[in-house]
């Protein structure tokens, strides 16, 4: 048996941050960060709300997502802070092995948006670290162009870029 003595207390804290420009008002561009209205852009999204008392975005929202790797099932997701008259939204994202917390903050610029998004990542363990590390690159692999693109896209286009 376990207990918390037997804890692996390497955790490392790693983070990085991207600003993308929408072409799109702020009023129109901001909701599109919340777990619903993503679906709307982002290839793939599928999140399954647990909690909500709107059905499309609140703090203390929880909803949880498929985990794309193999040694965690799912994502549980908890909408720690969501400020829209400061086009703020935080989230906070955990397994057994991790927890990062995605903090988007738009503001407005001429008929654009400007989003800043940054991912702070926190293993709970050596799996965790070397999951975060991995995370990280990926999601920055063209610091975050590739949601610019997507979201530039639905806004023009008023529907999805798909890979196929």
């Amino acid at each position: 048996m376990s207990s918390f003595t037997d804890v692996d207390t390497t955790a490392e804290r790693i983070s990085r941050c991207a600003v993308i420009t929408l072409n799109g008002p702020i009023e129109k561009v901001f909701p599109l960060f919340g777990p619903v209205m993503e679906k709307e852009w982002a290839e793939g999204w599928n999140p399954e709300i647990i909690y909500s008392s709107s059905g499309i975005v609140e703090e203390h929202m929880i909803f949880r997502t498929k985990a794309h790797h193999p040694s965690e099932s799912y994502y549980t997701w908890v909408i720690t802070q969501y400020d829209p008259d400061r086009y703020l939204i935080e989230y906070t994202v955990s397994t057994a092995n991790r927890i990062w917390f995605i903090r988007v903050a738009c503001k407005p610029e001429a008929s654009k948006t400007i989003a800043e998004v940054c991912y702070t990542y926190t293993g709970l363990n050596e799996t965790g670290n070397e999951l975060n590390t991995k995370a990280l690159e990926k999601m920055y692999t063209h610091d975050l162009k590739d949601w610019e693109t997507a979201i530039n896209y639905y806004l023009q286009y008023g529907k999805q870029l798909t890979s196929h």
